[in-house]
């Protein structure tokens, strides 16, 4: 019996705008007599400028205001930078022009110009050296991940091409896969997947295991229990050490209806609706999915990585789960019950941390935007 493997692009709502009108907060700054200042009470100053978290490509899911929100400002204030920090996308592609993303592209040889800013793998490919996104997922998830860690590199890694057919998609898959891991990046995202598991994918991802490259993968937006080994989710259900296989919440805390869940195969949640987000041709506009939750994860993990280098995959890992926000309507739909939360994380990573002893013991189906499989089987 004849499997047939095809492309199922995800039709969604996208709603884009030229151009939104920038929220931003000022502070009047009060300075009190030295003998009355309280510690506790000063102002923790911020790695990156605060205003980022509302700007126009900025989602309820970085914004302060926001319950719902990772909680990122907490995490900027702790966070200090030791490590420049690689994230490999594989994705559609990325708009090179893009003024929330020009900036972070990264090339493993040579120059970034219109013919070097990625690579991309599709069939049927132009120009190799030049992964142009023509559906718009790629950049909008490299947007979020930037909008998370402003400094990211990210190397854009194109592995579809809508006439492509689902084997051929998978096999560039497995080729960006092996790029990113020959070049040794430092996590990679990758929001795709499919019911069917492939052993070269497989195989590729087990040498990113043992090389220590983290993997945050999507669970799937097919309202399925990805426990369940008939309606398993690839790569999110191989089970590797170093993948972290992630969920979406609304800003009702509640799963989306089209998302996979899973209380062994799910690690976590995190904001996937109506994300706001870089778009191609320098617009932003809004999706939905699992894909979405999973760039929030990757930007947290990048961070951690970046401040603390020597971390191990499955330290990473660990905190992320560790640090998980619990909430009632996540409770057995994942293996932390919580969600995101990257105030929380970045604390327990230093808290972790070895090198500083003195702080150490102190401290003793009707919305599925953003969705892209690669290959079904019938």
């Amino acid at each position: 019996m004849k499997k047939s493997l095809f492309v199922k692009l995800m039709t969604s709502t996208l709603i884009c705008s030229l151009s939104f009108s920038a929220y931003s907060q000022s502070f009047n700054v009060i300075k009190p007599s030295i003998q009355n200042i309280k510690p506790s009470l000063v102002e923790e100053k911020s790695y990156f400028d605060l205003k980022e978290l509302t700007s126009n490509y900025a989602s309820w899911g970085i914004n302060p205001n926001n319950q719902a929100s990772i909680n990122l400002s907490e995490a900027w204030k702790k966070f200090k930078k030791k490590k420049e920090i690689v994230v490999a996308v594989v994705d559609t592609g990325i708009d090179r022009e893009h003024p929330h993303l020009e900036n972070n592209l990264y090339v493993s040889n040579g120059k970034i110009d219109a013919n070097n800013f990625g690579v991309d793998f599709s069939k049927d490919r132009k120009s190799k050296g030049a992964p142009v996104d023509q559906h718009g997922h790629g950049t909008h998830v490299s947007g979020i991940i930037k909008s998370i860690f402003p400094e990211v590199k990210i190397l854009a890694l194109k592995y579809y091409n809508p006439n492509a057919s689902g084997l051929d998609n998978l096999n560039s898959t497995v080729e960006a896969l092996k790029y990113a891991v020959d070049h040794n990046v430092d996590i990679i995202n990758y929001s795709g997947g499919g019911p069917e598991a492939a052993i070269e994918e497989l195989r590729v991802l087990k040498e990113a295991e043992r090389k220590g490259i983290l993997v945050i993968a999507a669970a799937g937006n097919e309202e399925s229990n990805i426990d369940d080994k008939a309606k398993a989710y690839y790569p999110a259900s191989y089970g590797l050490k170093n993948i972290i296989t992630v969920t979406a919440h609304d800003e009702d805390l509640k799963i989306l209806p089209s998302s996979n869940y899973g209380r062994s195969s799910v690690d976590i949640f995190a904001p996937g609706y109506r994300i706001k987000s870089a778009l191609q041709n320098g617009r932003a506009g809004y999706l939905t999915g699992t894909s979405q939750a999973t760039a929030f994860v990757t930007g947290v993990a990048a961070l951690i990585k970046s401040e603390f280098p020597s971390y191990s995959t499955e330290k990473i890992k660990e905190i992320i789960k560790a640090s998980a926000k619990k909430e009632i309507t996540m409770e057995g739909k994942c293996a932390t019950g919580g969600r995101l939360d990257a105030g929380a994380a970045i604390k327990l990573a230093i808290k972790f941390d070895d090198s500083n002893v003195n702080r150490t013991l102190a401290q003793v189906k009707t919305n599925k935007a953003g969705k892209i499989i690669y290959r079904l089987a019938k």
